[in-house]
């Protein structure tokens, strides 16, 4: 992305975890960076980093080739309006969740390029997954320029934008989902004697190893399900128990939850 200007309009979390990972990987330099947010707290920290901030969207949007939209969704259109002039023939990706692709059309008038991205929190550990929505009109130099940018805090993975609402239930939410499996394993755990913190520690770590084995390895989840259950042994019994709990047809539900409310959201 040499010599292309990153803006960022909101720069707290998301769009913050973003901007770092891009800084950290090198994918783009600081002083290819504009920076604006309503908060004095986050502009002192992105003056702090050294990358520029800028005094309102519509010269961080002159100054910028390609900008990352990253409001609260229901601040989007008056964060657009505030661009005015300064988003025609620019690059636009969001990462509002509930705004589609045509709805941000709308908005910019059809002056812009757009890509709408859903990406998820681990992306602050660089260890995010963001899908993009197959339906856009940027060049295809400019999708390889933002799959550099959105690499640079974890994976990306194209989909089409008639998903997005279950991606958005199973990575935008899934982080909170699997902490609350993390937290209920180690209250099992502290009721069976652990340290609260070592109890922490070990369900965070399985669930990390876990992923990684089943990406790496390709296997089935059922297939190492089935590896660790011995005959007779403790998993089987333990699985016996979620059985009879529901475990699966609680997940499926709370996806199915997420995803219609996904479809609700609003600006």
């Amino acid at each position: 992305m040499a010599g292309k200007k990153i803006g960022f309009i909101g720069c707290n979390n998301m769009n913050g975890a973003i901007l770092l990972g891009a800084l950290e990987s090198k994918v783009i330099l600081k002083e290819n960076v504009n920076v604006f947010d309503i908060s004095p707290k986050v502009i002192e920290k992105m003056k702090s980093i050294g990358v520029k901030t800028v005094e309102n969207n519509k010269k961080l949007c002159e100054e910028s080739d390609i900008i990352v939209l990253g409001t609260k969704p229901h601040h989007v259109r008056q964060a657009i309006e505030q661009c005015e002039e300064g988003l025609v023939g620019k690059v636009l990706i969001s990462v509002a969740a509930g705004i589609s692709t045509d709805e941000l059309r709308k908005m910019t008038n059809g002056k812009t390029r757009i890509l709408r991205t859903m990406p998820n929190t681990p992306a602050m550990v660089g260890a995010g997954v963001t899908a993009f929505c197959l339906e856009t009109d940027l060049r295809s130099e400019e999708k390889e320029e933002v799959v550099q940018l959105f690499e640079g805090i974890g994976t990306v993975e194209w989909v089409e934008e008639r998903l997005i609402n279950v991606v958005a239930a199973i990575s935008g939410s899934g982080p909170a989902f699997t902490s609350m499996f993390v937290e209920a394993m180690a209250d099992g755990g502290v009721k069976n004697g652990l340290t609260r913190d070592l109890a922490y520690k070990l369900a965070a770590e399985t669930l990390v190893g876990t992923g990684k084995m089943l990406l790496e390895t390709n296997l089935h989840p059922g297939q190492l399900k089935d590896m660790v259950s011995s005959p007779g042994g403790t998993t089987i019994e333990g699985i016996k128990s979620l059985e009879k709990c529901g475990l699966r047809h609680a997940i499926i539900d709370c996806i199915d939850v997420s995803t219609e409310k996904a479809k609700k959201l609003i600006t």
